[in-house]
């Protein structure tokens, strides 16, 4: 068991450091070209106050597992901060895979909760996956996803809740996940 461990936790160094190296300002915009082109969740653009960008954000595990990805806070079209997002999670989850993060704040004072220093999604928080051939709705937290080929093709669906709007899109990889864990951000600003 303690060498099984050893090789998730290496598995998911690899997968940090992986996400880690593509994570470039220049990378932020083809990451938000993908968001502009996916349908509704390029209408974000034109009215939410600003939005953090992870260009890649890897995740793997193996009963354990985390996700880590380093990103850019823009307000007004420019750069006023960094930000890492750091996620673990516990349950049934087999593999590793890349993804990319937007997450839109919807005025001013949903970018100054998010970049506080420390900020946690709750429990109640969801994302619009950008994925292959599937739809879905969650309940409860009126969210929906309507999704389609990928991240050169996709369509999504989706609105603010408490002021933030997430949406997702995979890059690569294969994971099998039924797990429980939140994302926490560390926001630092430029000066």
């Amino acid at each position: 068991m303690r060498i099984r461990l050893h090789h998730v936790l290496a598995l998911v160094l690899l997968t940090f450091t992986f996400a880690a190296a593509f994570a470039a300002e220049d990378d932020d915009a083809k990451a938000v070209k993908v968001f502009k082109d996916a349908g509704e969740s390029g209408t974000f653009f034109e009215k939410a106050y600003g939005y953090a960008i992870f260009p890649s954000v890897g995740k793997a595990g193996v009963g354990v597992g985390g996700a880590r990805g380093k990103g850019r806070v823009y307000v007004g079209g420019k750069v006023v901060g960094d930000t890492t997002m750091t996620q673990l999670s516990v349950g049934a989850q087999l593999g590793g895979q890349a993804y990319s993060e937007i997450i839109f704040f919807e005025d001013k004072r949903a970018f100054d909760e998010f970049s506080n220093g420390n900020f946690e999604f709750s429990a109640d928080a969801g994302a619009v996956a950008i994925t292959a051939g599937a739809s879905a709705k969650a309940g409860g937290t009126g969210k929906s996803a309507g999704a389609s080929g990928g991240q050169h093709d996709a369509a999504t669906v989706g609105k603010y809740h408490k002021g933030m709007a997430v949406f997702t899109v995979a890059k690569g990889g294969l994971m099998y996940e039924a797990s429980i864990g939140g994302q926490k951000f560390k926001y630092k600003a430029r000066t």
